[in-house]
């Protein structure tokens, strides 16, 4: 059994895909090639938003913004400590300083309610706060509403991590159009996935949108030999763009599917565990079905049963990133932040992929359930 089952995606567009690729190999460009500008146009399309960047990475699509806000050294950027290492790693690249705030128990996204506190700490480190970056974690979006509402208080900029959150919606408003400006992971795992690496960014704002591309390609001005800022190498490759067109095309049908297989496990799986909550009037794409057990032994116990009746398995998160030995100098311990450390103990995702027949379902619930 797979966690992700990529192969039976890719034989029911391989043909398309092959020709894709084909084309690629046949035209020669395979950097900033058709297919990348394509791709970046109805990806804008699909999310309802004016511009889209692609770039090289999910990463990278975190870091070109901050380094169009020019957020560096004496800014802090509040987030959460509950997601990948990503989101706070793009901070301290550009010198900044990651302040965190604690999570829901229900979603496992950011609490807005800890933000002024999270302001007020970095004020206090002589810090000035400059950008929020809120984590669609697992699929879901985070609650931009009430983020909104303390962003614009405080003069915050949004920047969207809807890394793992591509698809999910509000109120039929697309992730990845709730900040300022978005960021997403096309990380073959992520919902809608290339084969290797690759992301894009979403912006409505005009200016921003022409000092992103230059930074994407090294800085560049009026052509990639003028360089009027500094910059990265962030191109998505033309072969990825290709792949991600044919997996787009598909994409709309795999979520309903995603969410088919979510609501089949909620309805099966025993109330002994604490599954996804997802709020009313939003739409999750299931880059993960996380689980909550009752402790780090039963946790450790389930997933070694798992195991035994070849059910993978997988822990999101282990350690948030407080507790991470890179961000000991910021000075944060044990208790600081209690529901994502309590949640990291207790937390594991079961397969979940838009392929996963009742057959195998069946058998991971059976397991889940027998414990």
């Amino acid at each position: 059994m797979d966690f992700i089952d990529l192969k039976t995606q890719q034989s029911k567009i391989r043909e398309k895909i092959d020709k894709r690729i084909k084309s690629v190999l046949d035209h020669g460009k395979y950097i900033m090639g058709p297919e990348v500008f394509e791709l970046e146009e109805k990806l804008s399309e699909y999310v309802d938003m004016k511009y889209c960047i692609s770039c090289s990475s999910g990463t990278d699509a975190l870091l070109i913004p901050l380094m169009a806000y020019g957020i560096g050294p004496g800014d802090a950027v509040i987030t959460t400590p509950f997601t990948y290492i990503a989101t706070a790693e793009v901070i301290s690249l550009l010198g900044a300083e990651p302040v965190f705030v604690d999570i829901y128990e229900s979603t496992y996204n950011l609490n807005p309610d800890g933000i002024e506190d999270a302001i007020q700490d970095a004020e206090s480190k002589g810090l000035n706060a400059k950008a929020i970056i809120p984590v669609d974690l697992f699929g879901l979006p985070a609650r931009y509403r009430l983020i909104n509402e303390v962003a614009k208080k405080y003069d915050l900029m949004i920047i969207e991590d809807a890394a793992q959150g591509f698809g999910g919606e509000i109120r039929e408003e697309k992730s990845g159009s709730f900040g300022d400006v978005a960021c997403t992971s096309f990380f073959p795992a992520k919902p809608l996935g290339c084969y290797g690496d690759g992301g894009a960014i979403f912006t409505n704002d005009e200016e921003l949108f022409h000092k992103m591309r230059s930074i994407r390609i090294h800085g560049s001005g009026s052509d990639k030999y003028e360089n009027i800022r500094i910059g990265i190498n962030g191109r998505i490759d033309t072969i990825q763009a290709a792949i991600l067109l044919e997996k787009l095309s598909i994409f709309n049908d795999e979520l309903i599917l995603r969410n088919k297989i979510a609501n089949y496990y909620s309805n099966k799986i025993t109330s002994n565990f604490n599954k996804p909550f997802i709020p009313k009037d939003y739409l999750s794409s299931w880059a993960q079905y996380s689980l909550l057990a009752n402790s780090e032994l039963e946790r450790n116990e389930i997933i070694s049963i798992l195991s035994n009746a070849n059910i993978p398995s997988m822990i999101y998160y282990k350690l948030p990133l407080h507790l991470q030995t890179v961000f000991k100098k910021l000075g944060y311990g044990n208790g600081d932040f209690p529901i994502s450390e309590k949640t990291s103990r207790q937390i594991f995702s079961i397969p979940m992929h838009p392929y996963l027949d009742n057959e195998k379902q069946n058998r991971i619930i059976e397991v889940l359930n027998k414990y």
